[in-house]
């Protein structure tokens, strides 16, 4: 078997063989099918799909590419959750110790910024002395001490998505539906997770910009996650607007720390509530109140242990950067639009993403949000800051939002999008 004849298959539109996808997975994950040789075939997948079959295959290939976790000492249920990436979407840092506060184990292996969505890891490591990196042992005992870990999948676990991930960020790639859900389920199936809710984000800011299209992703999961015997539930949620007021990474750090001593932008503080009723009933925990822990602290008292486990010091002062820009409104009104993927984009033109897989990002780099779609602004009053540590990279931040927003004359009625559209079992 060659690679250019499995790029040809799918380049015409024809079925990979289960022969076909077990091979050039193992191929690639060896080094034997090179970059350039995965990115046209990832082209090819994104432009021509792949059917359910298909889609099971690959996702049961890159499993078979490293080790399976088990998490069956535990003491306590396991439930797990999946953002498809958005902007300003930092849940995973509240939602984490809030459902280990709640009562079950929550083993959650996260990733980074993909594109113009901000990654999990990269906010985290904003924190002094904090590690992505453990060992299983180790995320083995940070679990059962602290009730939730958050983590970067280790090498042996789906080593052939962790180089294919890399790889979809910087090759126009990501949005392939067939390479988004085999990317999240193998290595959920593969951590070994009991329960799995999947936040599926639809709008502008997110990769599924059709609810159509996010019903088509949260669906091929759930089947996934189900015939592979982890109970899965999706949520449909709102990404046309940047969640919370931050989009970044300390910023985002900073944000979340709000949220879990009580306060905090209300749309985050709703969303983390329902992901965690939604995480906790996959658990079959049925008598704790989410809203109840982040209010009396305790869901405090787990972030704190959880960041210390894991190297980090949850009283440091985080990074802050160097240069500020102000965006003010330019007339009087209602704010009624407020795009989350130019506010993403800008985000990480200033350095809050990556446009190589091998670049570093900038801790302090990143949007602050004045006013969201519905508060009434005054011309000249502040709309947006913009953070980075190189002032150079102000103007090409700013091209990103020529037409980032709408004001509408004073008085105009405005609703905002549900944050939970669907729900899908």
């Amino acid at each position: 078997m060659d690679v250019i004849s499995v790029i040809r298959t799918k380049r015409d539109k024809g079925e990979l063989s289960p022969e076909q996808i077990d091979w050039v997975i193992d191929a690639y994950t060896r080094g034997v099918v090179a970059d350039e040789q995965m990115s046209a075939l990832a082209m090819a997948i994104l432009l021509n799909g792949m059917n359910r079959d298909e889609i099971a295959r690959w996702t049961a290939a890159m499993i078979a590419s490293g080790e399976r976790m088990d998490f069956s000492s535990l003491s306590r249920p396991t439930s797990d959750k999946h953002s498809t990436g958005g902007v300003g979407d930092k849940i995973t840092l509240p939602l984490a110790p809030l459902v280990a506060a709640c009562g079950a184990a929550v083993p959650q292996l996260s990733g980074r910024g993909l594109g113009h969505t901000g990654g999990t890891l990269d906010k985290l490591e904003s924190i002094p002395g904090w590690r992505a990196l453990l060992s299983n042992d180790e995320m083995l005992h940070v679990l059962d001490t602290t009730g939730a870990v958050i983590c970067a999948a280790g090498d042996g676990l789906a080593p052939a998505d962790k180089k294919l991930y890399a790889l979809r960020d910087v090759t126009g790639t990501v949005e392939a539906i067939p390479l988004i859900a085999s990317s999240i389920m193998s290595k959920k199936i593969a951590e070994g997770t009991g329960s799995l809710v999947l936040d599926v984000k639809v709008g502008t800011g997110a990769f599924m910009k059709t609810i159509e299209d996010a019903r088509e992703l949260a669906s091929t999961m759930v089947q996934l996650g189900t015939d592979s015997g982890v109970k899965t539930v999706a949520l449909l949620t709102d990404m046309s607007t940047p969640l919370g007021l931050t989009a970044g990474n300390a910023l985002e750090v900073r944000e979340s720390v709000e949220v879990l001593a009580g306060g905090g932008p209300a749309d985050v503080v709703e969303l983390t509530i329902a992901l965690a009723r939604e995480m906790l009933d996959a658990a079959g925990i049925k008598d704790a109140d989410p809203a109840k822990a982040l209010a009396d602290g305790s869901a405090m008292d787990h972030w704190r242990r959880m960041i210390a486990a894991q190297g980090g010091d949850p009283d440091a002062t985080l990074p802050v950067a160097r240069e500020q820009h102000v965006v003010t409104a330019p007339s009087s009104g209602v704010l009624t639009r407020l795009d989350a993927y130019d506010i993403g984009v800008a985000a990480w033109r200033l350095g809050a993403g990556r446009a190589r897989k091998e670049d570093p990002v900038q801790a302090g780099a990143g949007v602050e949000l004045h006013a969201k779609p519905g508060d009434t602004v005054t011309a000249g009053q502040p709309l947006l800051t913009l953070h980075t540590d190189t002032p150079e990279k102000f103007d090409y931040a700013l091209k990103s939002l020529d037409d980032s927003w709408d004001i509408a004359s004073p008085g105009t009625a405005f609703t905002a999008n549900p944050i939970v559209l669907d729900r899908i079992a």
